[in-house]
């Protein structure tokens, strides 16, 4: 998984000829020295679900998070119906601001055997790629999304995985990627979004892991998250990291240990009265974490 660049292979070579120097340090040690790449940012699902799109960023700033994912109906309107003109104004804001904006994190989904239905949903999709593309973002957020009755569940992921593919390749024009969202009922579960991938010829299609009980069960989390670390996209949603029902630390390390990149997006699901120290707080674990 780890695709080292020439300025990393520099770096590690620097370590290393520090490391001489240090008899007792052992390889592992010598990783752990290495900064990690990932990066925390928030989605506008219930913390921002109320803030337009300048307050999202004055308050991502005070709190030192990153980068945003917009939901969709949220109070920020940033909808595929703007004009061409508000596209650039949210563009420019996001791009005078800290705050990167990450993408658009919608409710498409393919799993309809209606195919009225579905095509609706991929046209609508092809909107928000449109749109993310032109607002600076990176990637659109989709979902699985269900199973159907009297339908071979075979079926319905084959179906998702050959929309995810189309949808994939129309994105890689405007310079987004389609992120998959770890959703849904049953679908959720971790061998099911493999078969999904399976059925996904296009790369730049890409699993989201979203902190699902689900990730749990059979053979556990490290099993389910290595049957699919090989399609990862550059999006992971997170609930509270202080939640003790999920075992985020031993996320945080599998994560290290593949020397993930990407964008840690708190998607969290209480109500804070001060949602901006909230995310101090949110920051100041995830940190600890990520050393830890």
């Amino acid at each position: 998984m780890k695709h080292t660049t020439r300025k990393e292979f520099l770096q590690d070579l620097s370590l290393l000829a520090a490391a001489s120097l240090l008899p007792s340090l052992s390889f592992a040690e010598i990783d752990f020295l290495k900064k990690s790449k990932m990066k925390l940012g928030l989605v506008t699902y219930l913390w921002a679900k109320d803030w337009d799109v300048p307050t999202i960023i004055e308050n991502c700033t005070k709190s030192g998070i990153g980068g945003v994912e917009l939901r969709v109906d949220h109070a920020h309107k940033v909808m595929p119906d703007i004009s061409a003109a508000r596209r650039q104004e949210v563009k420019k804001m996001f791009a005078d601001s800290p705050v990167k904006i990450v993408g658009m994190g919608t409710n498409e989904q393919y799993d309809s055997p209606d195919p009225a239905k579905l095509k609706a949903n991929m046209d609508r999709t092809k909107e928000f790629i449109r749109l993310s593309a032109d607002i600076g973002g990176t990637g659109v957020k989709v979902k699985p999304n269900q199973f159907h009755k009297d339908v071979p569940h075979e079926k319905t992921l084959e179906q998702i995985g050959r929309s995810l593919s189309e949808l994939g390749k129309y994105a890689a024009d405007f310079g987004q990627k389609i992120r998959l969202e770890v959703h849904g009922n049953g679908t959720q579960e971790l061998p099911n979004i493999k078969t999904i991938m399976d059925n996904c010829e296009s790369r730049n299609a890409l699993v989201c892991w979203n902190c699902n009980q689900e990730d749990l069960i059979g053979q556990g989390l490290e099993y389910n998250f290595n049957l699919v670390k090989d399609r990862f996209g550059d999006t992971v949603h997170v609930r509270e990291l202080d939640d003790p029902e999920y075992p985020y630390q031993k996320l945080m390390n599998l994560f290290k240990d593949i020397n993930y990149k990407g964008w840690i997006l708190l998607e969290c699901r209480t109500d804070p009265k001060d949602k901006v120290a909230a995310l101090m707080e949110q920051k100041r674990i995830f940190e600890g974490m990520v050393k830890g």
